[in-house]
């Protein structure tokens, strides 16, 4: 396990002459808890979507003192690398448990997988302890609520021993229990990891984001603590002009409070 956090240097994604992302530089240490935010169209996704494998990027992206860029999906999340997306993936007809024992268990046949094994294993126990899913351990993931299919997804990253996790707005549509829930999970699991998160909701944000990088236009506007980055007057700007525009998403987008 390395103690290197993520390094990104002239990130670069063009689609059709149009770019996407326009030269990033990032600087995430091991243990950060970074927020990614940004009116819609900033770019988040698309950075994410570039150190992962999925989109072709240029530039230098580093993790684990490894070059991801040119690296197919897989073989990223190798290197202890894994990411959510907006809906988690669970196999709904299996048990919590047995989700969790698939992705711990690599290397193994789909039936002996499946089969119910005399004990559970210690990466498996943990990541049960650490989502606070240990009650719920043989029920179906289909009958979980929408926040703890999101705490089950982490977990699978989680056994995986994954150094890096990228989330992409792993609090969408939850209670606000659930996102206080959440946001002490992300708290837990970044302690001796890299995470990164993009986010729209504000509040969640300022409640738990340790750093915070604005981007826009494919561009990092602003970076720095919650209340540097509120205290931004480009970043109030942005807001305040994406806010006042007539588009529905565009006027959903919360304006920052002023620090």
């Amino acid at each position: 396990m390395s103690g290197e956090g993520l390094t990104v240097r002239d990130l670069r994604v063009t689609f059709d002459g149009f770019t996407a992302v326009d030269g990033v530089d990032l600087d995430i240490l091991p243990g950060d808890l970074r927020f990614l935010i940004g009116p819609n169209g900033a770019g988040k996704t698309t950075l994410v979507d570039a150190v992962t494998g999925l989109v072709r990027a240029s530039g230098s992206v580093r993790f684990g003192g490894e070059e991801l860029l040119g690296r197919p999906v897989h073989r990223v999340a190798r290197l202890e690398i894994g990411r959510t997306f907006q809906t988690a993936t669970v196999f709904e007809e299996l048990t919590v448990l047995q989700n969790l024992d698939i992705a711990a268990g690599a290397g193994r046949g789909p039936l002996t997988m499946l089969r119910r094994r005399k004990g559970v294993p210690e990466e498996v126990t943990r990541a049960l302890e650490t989502t606070g899913l240990t009650a719920l351990r043989d029920r179906p993931a289909g009958v979980l609520a929408h926040g703890q299919k999101q705490w089950l997804e982490i977990g699978m990253l989680l056994v995986k021993d994954v150094r890096l996790l990228l989330l992409d707005e792993p609090v969408a549509g939850m209670s606000h229990d659930e996102r206080e829930a959440t946001g002490r999970l992300l708290r837990r699991i970044s302690g001796d990891r890299t995470v990164v998160v993009i986010e729209h909701d504000m509040d969640f944000m300022r409640s738990f984001a340790r750093s915070v990088s604005v981007l826009h236009a494919g561009r990092v506007l602003s970076e720095g603590s919650v209340a540097e980055v509120q205290a931004d007057a480009r970043v109030q700007e942005v807001y305040l002009g994406r806010a006042s525009e007539p588009e529905p998403q565009a006027a959903a987008v919360p304006v920052p409070e002023e620090a």
